[in-house]
């Protein structure tokens, strides 16, 4: 493989981007032409949302291609592009051939939520000292175990085991923790997502972990639930506020994250009318907010 270095302003990433994609690219990623400098900037935004930019004032953009003649074409047909213009063409060079399936499994360890549960992927052997494990491996859904959001809920799961309780998953992604909650004893699980691959995914994932629950789009939630787990975002969970409580049975959890620190007070006023939200665990800026009816 071979990859394409280009040099972009901010403005011209999209159309530059859309450009490579049109020329058959493998992938085309942005990184700051500045970073580990004095100039470096940071750019990023909240999980699962878009960044504030589509790249940096000095953009590097990578491009990659199976064939070196691809690169090379690409690389003389950018330039006369009226798009281009205040871009610049870095140069073409082979990419070492590398396992990049070992590659990228070794970026991903098993992950500890507590002394004894534990998030393992598949190509790896449990822990000695875990008791309770999820097998999980990165896929397109969110919720690997590696962000502190997932793992604050899964810490709530393991000290506040559902045995025998009615749980619901709102925003599933992965099926991280309705799974968690059917290895910790739940007697049903919904879990619910608006996409339908999310939808697939936690399938996938509880039949790999030897678990049963229900998975579907965000109809199939009904009645009311002993445990409500919603690991989304601050606005969303915001507009969820009703619907989320409503589904929530006497003497039952609601259970969220995805919450920045900083946004604690406007959760707590989102949900006051409803039920009243403490914070109950924090994790590099994160937090977790618990209520109980």
């Amino acid at each position: 493989m071979f990859e394409l270095r280009l040099l972009c302003p901010e403005e011209r990433i999209e159309a530059v981007g859309d450009a490579l994609e049109a020329l058959d690219a493998l992938s085309v990623s942005v990184e700051d032409a500045d970073a580990q400098t004095p100039a470096e900037q940071t750019l990023f935004g909240e999980p699962g949302m878009p960044p504030p930019k589509e790249g940096w004032q000095r953009s590097l953009v990578i491009a990659l291609f199976a064939q070196e003649a691809q690169a090379r074409e690409a690389a003389q047909l950018l330039p006369p592009q009226d798009f281009f213009h205040d871009c610049k063409v870095l140069g073409v060079q082979p990419v070492p051939d590398q396992d990049w399936v070992r590659l990228t499994q070794s970026q991903f360890e098993p992950v500890e939520i507590t002394p004894s549960f534990w998030i393992v992927p598949t190509w790896h052997e449990p822990p000695a000292q875990a008791q309770e494990i999820i097998r999980l491996d990165p896929g397109l859904a969110f919720g690997t175990g590696t962000h502190p959001t997932t793992r604050m809920c899964l810490r709530w799961i393991a000290r506040n085991p559902p045995r025998a309780q009615r749980v619901l998953d709102y925003g599933c992604g992965s099926g991280i923790l309705a799974i968690g909650a059917a290895k910790f004893g739940a007697a049903s699980v919904d879990a619910v997502d608006i996409d339908e691959a999310a939808v697939r995914s936690t399938e996938a994932n509880a039949e790999a972990n030897g678990v049963q629950l229900a998975a579907g789009l965000p109809d199939r939630a009904s009645g009311t639930y002993d445990v409500v787990l919603a690991n989304i975002l601050a606005t969303p969970l915001k507009v969820l506020a009703p619907l989320l409580c409503g589904h929530v049975a006497p003497g039952g959890a609601l259970v969220l994250a995805g919450i920045l620190s900083r946004q604690a007070d406007e959760l707590k006023a989102a949900y006051a009318p409803y039920l009243p939200l403490e914070v109950s665990d924090e994790e590099d800026g994160w937090i977790l907010m618990t209520a109980r009816r």
